[in-house]
């Protein structure tokens, strides 16, 4: 099937909204797709230990800019300085925490 590509991708001081077409709509909380961040400042590129310590992160951190990187990922630019993680369009199709894709569980990322 290929990479999943976004419709639109929308930012808010809470949250970043990915649609996936119009009736498919993916809302992810800012700060668990913050805590969620792979690159190798916040997990251990060779364990896949997390680094990132929760406690660190704010509750109330926010994007503040959504970068695409190439066609295939978003770079956010976290409230806390944070922005050098990345998360692929493949992930987040993933992850989605739609009522569609993450039911009955409850997604971590809504």
């Amino acid at each position: 099937m290929g990479t999943p590509i976004p419709e639109r991708i929308r930012r808010s001081d809470d949250a970043i909204e990915v649609a996936w077409d119009a009736n498919h709509v993916g809302r992810f909380a800012a700060r668990a797709l913050r805590l969620a961040c792979p690159c190798a400042g916040c997990v251990d590129e060779m364990t896949g230990r997390p680094l990132l310590d929760p406690d660190s992160v704010p509750m109330d951190v926010a994007p503040l800019q959504v970068e695409l990187v190439g066609g295939y990922a978003i770079r956010v630019r976290w409230s806390d300085g944070h922005g050098t993680g990345m998360q692929t369009f493949d992930w987040l199709r993933a992850h989605c925490p739609c009522g569609d894709c993450a039911p009955p569980r409850q997604s971590p990322l809504a």
